[in-house]
């Protein structure tokens, strides 16, 4: 077997959000009656187009065939750091009963007590008290779920070791742990709403072991996915994902779920728990060849109802598509505004964006066939790329609509950016509605997201200072939410739940079937020490800081 060690992969410098969203999405679950109360199972998935259809940040199903997270858990009072795949005890109690009588950590003394003795252990250049870092690691303007708690310091391990004896402290000494990446996520899952110590996985950015006969890829967190890209290029492989550059593989995993069978399926229960059950220290990732060509295409649409309408007859086709993506015409007139991107202004007009991936023959082909779809609904003059230039100019809108967001921001406002999904068959209507509502506000307000599997991102940009202003632009956000709900949808397709959604998670799923994910928590994690505060609430907290 070929076993090879590429050199070390420096994490991407970028600062703006990064997504991975799920190629299916789970919609629903309540668990059986005879088990936990409920009346009934209803657990929904939906796909979008062929088996082969990926869209931008999504690997079709069979890419991840394995995916092995080396998780490091907690550590119990008998002092031993145990991964994540534990015992698990079911104990049939009250919540309060069950849980204990409260979650107590540690006053803000004895963290610091334990982030000295962390520092002697690790080294005193591991740890960083300097305010603007304590800032940046548990504050995002991208999120408008944040807390007002810093941690009291940053750790920066080098490995796993290092991870375990961070972990085994903190557990002694009932220290929160958050961890940090990218710090990209738009739901709050950098804050840090009880203190304790954020735990940056930034020198954890290396190949661990690259087995190109088997096609799979061991990596640390703190990989990012485009040097990752660049460095395995020679071999003919690739992740085929394709977020934004400044995405880690710590974070896609943490909020994204893959697919693997080997008794219980406790790796998908980690993956996707948002650094409330382990930390994730590395992963094992599934690659696939680089096809043989490529291409890329835009077309536009009179509203973005259209746009909506033709990307869901493309997909029920079935024309294999590697990613399609919707701007409406707002987040087109921001890029104009933004000087354009790839050296052109673009028509201001809602515009579908295509990947196409294959053989030069079957890229022909589906580029026909969607161009024909596209031209039946309305769409406008069709563009293709015929050269590589022309790949990275038609795809640089949809790249870089981010950027051109923030760069656009008057200062004081803040930008609350949200996602959902629904089925296709439901995604015009969701979109139509939602830009309706949002644009009673006469506030900037725009749509973007992954239209390959019912995804879709809406953007309202508003002054946090105004209460009148930020509790419409709430109530407006929370409605999508709930209209999503009722189209049998989810209230999240990527962005994960955070602090930001954990109502909405309780809408979604039930109160059983968050108490079964509680009970979950509380056997592998009893202190609740593991990112507390995101996905649902602890039980009862004693804190200094709450």
């Amino acid at each position: 077997m070929n076993r090879l060690l590429p050199p070390l992969s420096q994490a991407s410098k970028y600062s703006v959000p990064a997504k991975m969203p799920a190629s299916t999405s789970a919609l629903r679950q309540n668990l059986a009656k005879s088990l936990y109360g409920r009346s009934s199972m209803l657990r929904r998935r939906f796909t979008s187009g062929s088996a082969h259809t990926s869209h931008s940040g999504t690997a079709p199903a069979s890419t991840f065939s394995k995916s092995t997270v080396l998780l490091c858990s907690l550590a119990t009072a008998t002092a031993s750091l145990c991964f994540g795949y534990g015992y698990m005890t079911y104990e049939s109690r009250t919540n309060q009963k069950e849980f204990g009588s409260s979650i107590k950590y540690a006053e803000p003394s004895v963290m610091l007590q334990a982030i000295q003795e962390i520092a002697k252990v690790l080294g005193d250049e591991s740890i960083s008290y300097d305010e603007d870092e304590l800032l940046r690691h548990s504050y995002s303007e991208w999120s408008t779920s944040n807390s007002e708690t810093r941690p009291l310091a940053v750790v920066y391990p080098k490995d796993t070791d290092d991870v375990v004896k961070i972990a085994q402290i903190c557990s002694k000494y009932k220290v929160p742990m958050i961890p940090y990446g990218a710090g990209s996520s738009v739901e709050g899952h950098i804050s840090t709403p009880c203190s304790g110590l954020s735990i940056d996985f930034v020198k954890m950015d290396k190949i661990i072991q690259f087995h190109p006969d088997d096609m799979d890829i061991v990596v640390q967190p703190a990989v990012n996915w485009v040097n990752l890209n660049e460095q395995i290029k020679a071999t003919g492989l690739f992740l085929p994902l394709d977020p934004s550059p400044t995405a880690h593989i710590g974070g896609m995993v943490s909020t994204n779920c893959s697919k693997t069978s080997a008794g219980y399926n406790l790796t998908s229960l980690f993956v996707g728990a948002e650094g409330t059950l382990g930390l994730i220290t590395e992963i094992t990732l599934k690659l696939a060849v680089v096809p043989d060509a490529t291409s890329v295409a835009v077309v536009t649409f009179p509203s973005v109802v259209d746009a909506a309408t033709a990307a869901s007859k493309i997909i029920r086709t079935g024309i294999p598509l590697a990613a399609m993506e919707i701007m409406d015409e707002v987040q087109m007139q921001v890029i104009n505004k933004n000087g354009g991107t790839g050296g052109r202004m673009w028509e201001e007009r809602p515009t579908l964006f295509f990947k196409f991936s294959g053989t030069e023959q079957a890229i022909k082909d589906h580029i026909q066939r969607v161009q024909t779809i596209a031209k039946q609904l309305k769409g406008g003059e069709f563009q293709f790329a015929k050269t590589e230039e022309d790949k990275i100019v038609l795809w640089s809108a949809r790249k870089e609509a981010l950027w051109a967001m923030l760069a656009q921001r008057p200062p004081g406002t803040e930008i609350w950016s949200t996602d959902c999904a629904v089925p296709m068959s439901r995604l015009a209507e969701i979109i139509d509605v939602s830009k309706a509502e949002s644009g009673k506000l006469g506030l900037f307000s725009s749509v973007l997201g992954h239209v390959g599997d019912g995804n879709f991102h809406q953007a309202v940009m508003y002054n946090p200072k105004d209460p009148i202003e930020t509790a419409a632009v709430k109530k407006c956000v929370y409605d999508m939410l709930d209209r999503a709900l009722e189209m049998e949808g989810t209230s999240s397709g990527e962005h994960g739940i955070g602090l930001g959604k954990k109502d909405c998670l309780m809408k979604e799923l039930g109160l059983d079937t968050i108490t079964v994910m509680k009970k979950l928590k509380h056997s592998l994690d009893p202190n609740w020490l593991l990112n507390p505060g995101k996905i649902f609430n602890e039980p009862s907290v004693v804190s200094h800081y709450t």
